[in-house]
């Protein structure tokens, strides 16, 4: 098979920087007219963001969100660990330990890639229905949430009027509209 003729050529791959959570690589890579130059990219493990319905409610979370500076509204969202047996195993686990909830029924909404001109991400989106809180959260050491539910339709027109800047939610709000033919 012949290699498309926009394909950059690794010439050397290393990881710059590690942290829990996420790599920094670095790559010398050939470009398609011929000259070679550096590439950085974050390398993170896939991860799951779930959009959790309780009856007409929706189980949103708030949480700080350093970089940015404040407080955030959005959905469960959690990297894959290597116990979980799949991605929807990974799901009810982060709903789980990020809400206290539990779901009856997960399905897959879309899987993308959201940063791929820098970022090796794949997140893959889930709708969890029937939700009903079970247990604590059991967040990580370096996790501030708190459970913040509201109705769906609260949520979709914050997503429309861009009060929620997440861009999680806001694709799989979206996502989940496009699904169903709401407008």
């Amino acid at each position: 098979m012949t290699a498309d003729p926009l394909a950059w050529e690794t010439l050397e791959s290393d990881v710059a920087y590690t942290c829990p959570g996420f790599d920094i690589v670095t790559q010398t890579v050939r470009l398609p007219a011929g000259h070679e130059t550096d590439f950085d990219y974050l390398s993170e493990p896939e991860s799951v963001c779930i959009l959790p319905f309780s009856g007409d409610e929706v189980v949103c979370i708030e949480e700080w969100r350093q970089a940015v500076g404040r407080i955030n509204r959005g959905l469960p969202v959690g990297t894959t660990e290597p116990d979980d047996e799949d991605i929807a195993a990974a799901a009810r686990r982060e709903l789980a330990e990020e809400t206290g909830h539990i779901a009856d029924t997960l399905e897959p909404l879309v899987t993308v890639e959201p940063a791929n001109g820098l970022a090796d991400s794949v997140m893959h989106f889930f709708v969890a229905h029937d939700c009903r809180p079970e247990g604590e959260l059991a967040l990580d050491h370096d996790e501030s949430i708190r459970v913040a539910p509201m109705p769906y339709d609260e949520l979709r027109e914050a997503v429309s009027e861009g009060a929620i800047r997440d861009g999680r939610t806001v694709l799989a709000v979206s996502h989940y509209e496009l699904r169903s033919g709401k407008r």
